[in-house]
């Protein structure tokens, strides 16, 4: 993610929803990839991800950052 010194939380933030939607969208890729390898008729469809899910996964991102460990 590169050097967070000097950013403000709101660019933290912003940076952290697009990691997000990225780890999401790869998700959903990976997934219909998996389904277009069954076999028709054997396919189920992939849902999009909602603007919950990003929060979610943004928050998880946000708690590792913050970690001293």
């Amino acid at each position: 993610m590169g050097d967070n010194r000097g950013k403000s939380g709101y660019q933290l933030r912003e940076e952290l929803l697009g990691m997000a939607i990225g780890i999401l969208e790869y998700r959903n890729n990976r997934q219909f990839d998996n389904e277009c390898l069954r076999p028709e008729g054997q396919r189920q469809a992939v849902s999009p991800f909602a603007t919950e899910d990003v929060l979610v996964v943004a928050e998880k991102l946000y708690e590792f950052v913050q970690k001293k460990d």
